[in-house]
């Protein structure tokens, strides 16, 4: 096989397994050599640096792995914290709060108690790393049930899960409001 489609097959190789792949399982995949690896991810680093391109080739010990060019890395750390610190909806508050205090519980569970699909609400809560999965419950389906991370603590101001506040009865404030307000004053601290 040709260099430059070796080239781009291991560009897509380190691309697809987002995260190092040692030499020798490159060159098994590649069908070359141990030795040849080192050549070919020379080679797509040049075109990289001859286009210009974002990307660069990492050497780590008997690893490689795709990754962008250093100086880039103040505006990708500022992209990924914007989207990570975007501000909550009401749904999201919501299901957040339900979870919080009912926890582990699933999708399911925080539908009825919210009585709309929250799928979206509760896979956007475990993208920003607020919720993650707690196993699966021990009824017909196993559906997957959610809780809080520490991430979730630290943002609320929290030092466990005992500091919540106290539910509110009907007729009461929303605690989920009061949950809302407290996450304002620690998302200082989370910056």
């Amino acid at each position: 096989m040709e260099e430059q489609n070796m080239s781009a097959l291991a560009e897509a190789i380190l691309f697809a397994a987002g995260e190092p792949v040692e030499t020798e399982r490159l060159a098994m995949v590649l069908g070359i050599l141990d030795r040849d690896v080192p050549l070919i991810m020379e080679q797509l680093q040049a075109r990289y640096t001859e286009t210009g391109s974002a990307l660069q080739v990492l050497h780590l010990e008997n690893c490689w792995q795709l990754g962008t060019r250093t100086e880039l890395a103040p505006l990708i750390r500022t992209a990924l914290e914007t989207k990570r610190m975007t501000p909550l909806s009401n749904a999201a508050m919501e299901a957040l709060t339900i979870i919080a205090y009912n926890q582990p519980v699933s999708k399911g569970f925080v539908e009825r108690v919210r009585g709309i699909d929250s799928s979206s609400v509760v896979n956007s809560l475990v993208d920003k790393g607020l919720l993650e999965e707690a196993g699966r419950i021990d009824v017909p389906g196993r559906p997957i049930a959610y809780r809080t991370t520490p991430l979730f603590l630290r943002t609320f101001g929290l030092s466990s899960l005992d500091d919540l506040p106290e539910p509110k009865r009907a007729g009461q404030e929303d605690f989920a409001g009061e949950l809302a307000g407290d996450a304002m004053e620690g998302t200082d601290e989370e910056a």
